[in-house]
């Protein structure tokens, strides 16, 4: 498998698991539904643990743009490779999201809020403030990366690092997720919202576009400025 496949693969899986435990708290006749945000958190750092184990060896397990380019950013992973790993990305979130889409086909009708079926999808702010809400997610994408960088580089955790990558996605949900729900990965937020805007998603409503680049220009932000931070504080 080659590693173009291998972030379509493992993005897929991220979507799939996350997106998927979202669907199961939010629409309506679900078994899971309103298990609450505890559910959510720790569903999505588990989605995470699964794809970095299962792809980490072929392409790195990036499953994300803002680790990708805060990689390249200081000289960790070859900016010739940058488009193609977010390429892969990208399709990967739009495949996962098709397969919640399916996965969950008979409860979209039975959901009447439009934003719940967009939640499943993509984030949204708890309170709209544009300037607010982008902080929050460089801030959250921050601390991903900062802590990212951290874990891969403790040869005592080598084999735990996915479950403690994971865990830091949780904690972070935890902490930091109520402003904006936490996208902290521009393919994790824009991928599934293309999904929920070209799908046939019974009484879907508006993709709320004008939020869209919040959850895509933070998490860039924040990447970089983790990875920058952290070559400033422990080198290389």
């Amino acid at each position: 498998m080659s590693p173009f496949v291998g972030e379509i693969v493992g993005t897929m899986l991220l979507i799939l698991f996350g997106d998927a435990i979202v669907a199961n708290v939010l629409l309506n006749k679900s078994k899971g539904q309103n298990s609450g945000w505890i559910v959510i958190t720790t569903g999505w750092g588990l989605a995470v643990a699964m794809a970095v184990y299962a792809v980490g060896r072929i392409s790195g397990a990036h499953i994300n743009p803002a680790v990708t380019i805060g990689l390249a950013s200081i000289g960790k992973f070859p900016w010739a490779d940058v488009p193609l790993y977010i390429v892969g990305q990208f399709i990967g979130a739009f495949i996962g999201a098709t397969l919640v889409w399916l996965a969950y086909l008979p409860h979209w009708a039975e959901t009447e809020s439009q934003g719940l079926k967009l939640a499943v999808f993509s984030t949204g702010p708890a309170i709209r403030n544009y300037g607010a809400n982008l902080l929050t997610e460089i801030i959250g994408t921050f601390a991903l990366v900062f802590g990212v960088l951290y874990i891969i580089g403790n040869e005592l955790v080598a084999g735990l690092a996915p479950l403690l990558i994971g865990f830091l996605v949780w904690v972070i949900g935890l902490a930091l997720g109520g402003p904006t729900g936490y996208a902290i990965n521009p393919a994790r937020d824009l991928g599934p919202r293309i999904a929920h805007f070209v799908l046939p998603i019974a009484g879907k409503g508006d993709s709320d576009w004008a939020y869209s680049w919040v959850p895509v220009v933070g998490p860039i932000i924040g990447g970089v400025v983790g990875a920058l931070l952290f070559v400033l504080l422990f080198g290389a």
